[in-house]
Formats: C-alpha cells, structure tokens, sequence
C-alpha cells in the first residue's frame, strides 16, 4: 500500500450516508487513493475543504444547505487546485452543463461501476476532464442534430408545466402543484413536444432554455430548496 502522502486524498460529499460509505468502501480498494472526509450537506463540504484541501471532490448535486454547483463556484473561488468530480443520478443535459460551466472537472453517474468512478477520480487529479458517455452522447446527440425548425410559443399554462418538467418533477407532482389531472399535464406535454419539436422530456427543456421560459438559477434554485 502506498504511504498516505503519495496516494489521492477525496473528499465525499453526498447527503445520504449509506452513499458515501459506499463510495469510501470501493474507492479505498485502490492502493492510490484514501478517503480523508465527508460531508453531509453543501455547509459542511466547504467547511471542511477550508480546513484540509483534499485533491479531489466527489460532490453530489443534490444537497441541504449548499447545492453542488454552489459548493463547485466556491471551490473554484477559493480553492482552484482542487479538482472536482460530480457524482449524481442526474443524467439531463441541463444539469450537466450548468455544474461543468461552474467549474467541475468531471461528471459521471452513479450508475456507473466502481471501477469507472475509480478511474474518473484519477483522471480528475491528473488535470484531465471525464464526462459520463451517457451524457457525452447526448450532448453529442444535439450537438450533430441541431433543431432547425422554428419553435411556437407555449401558452403561459405550458411555459408552467415546461418549468416543472425542468425541476424534475413527476407528471402526477406537476398535476398536484398545479391543482389539474395527471390526463391533463399528459396533454400539456404533448402540446409542448409538437410546438417544440421535441422527442422527450430532456429534449423540450435544453429548447425551453434556448427559448428563456427556463433560466439556470431556476433549476439552481429548486435544488437549493430540496
């Protein structure tokens, strides 16, 4: 085993503690890296990067206190050596885009395997940026086909359910928020992916933002709240 000056020291930042003891299990199998902290909401990560700068954080998006993308602009603020990975089940376009515009290094999913998390970690400490490829190709994806028709404006009713759709909430949530029948939000959704051209959920949002019906600090600020 490699002496704990030479090996990667992370921090873990998610707020669920069977997570990051999962985390810490399989990423202190490798001879190269060791576990120094973690934290359980946004407050305590940065209180304890403050302390004793890690090489890497593995942040959550998801937080009490802090949001990822709070704790990533901090980071970057005041601890810019630091290299950050984000570890989230987030896998839309928007939510990567606006941590990785923040200044993170990495994104990957936790439904990768140990052994890709493990890696991305190394890549991370080297200086080199990892995206997961489910988020790679679908960044790709819009990327190499662009929409080209011209979008119709949304009603203020669909602007509504575009911005709950972006907050990730359920149809039936979005049916209880707005006081309508689920049948009903399943109308408005389709209404919203002809006028937009768009083939799934994540497809109306990234248009929705294109468009400014959904703006960054609204997503930013839904996860602040949670």
């Amino acid at each position: 085993m490699k002496d704990i000056n030479s090996r990667i020291r992370v921090l873990v930042a998610d707020d669920h503690s069977v997570v990051r003891t999962g985390i810490r299990q399989f990423l202190e199998t490798a001879d190269d890296i060791i576990v120094t902290a973690e934290a359980g909401d946004g407050e305590e990560a940065i209180q304890l990067i403050d302390q004793d700068p890690p090489d890497v954080v593995v942040l959550d998006i998801q937080m009490p206190k802090m949001t990822g993308i709070e704790v990533t602009r901090w980071i970057r603020s005041n601890h810019p050596k630091v290299g950050i990975l984000i570890l989230t089940a987030y896998d839309d376009e928007p939510y990567a885009l606006n941590i990785l515009q923040a200044g993170a290094n990495g994104y990957v999913l936790k439904t990768a395997k140990p052994e890709e998390i493990t890696r991305a970690v190394r890549e991370v400490n080297a200086g080199r940026s990892v995206v997961d490829a489910v988020i790679t190709e679908k960044m790709l994806k819009h990327l190499t086909h662009p929409p080209r028709q011209e979008i119709d404006p949304l009603s203020s009713r669909e602007v509504e359910v575009l911005q709950l759709v972006a907050k990730g909430l359920t149809n039936k949530l979005i049916a209880l928020q707005l006081n309508i029948s689920d049948r009903t939000v399943q109308g408005h959704l389709a209404h919203i992916f002809n006028k937009l051209h768009a083939s799934s959920r994540t497809e109306a949002v990234m248009r929705g933002m294109s468009a400014g019906w959904i703006t960054q600090e609204m997503i930013e600020n839904d996860a602040e709240s949670r």
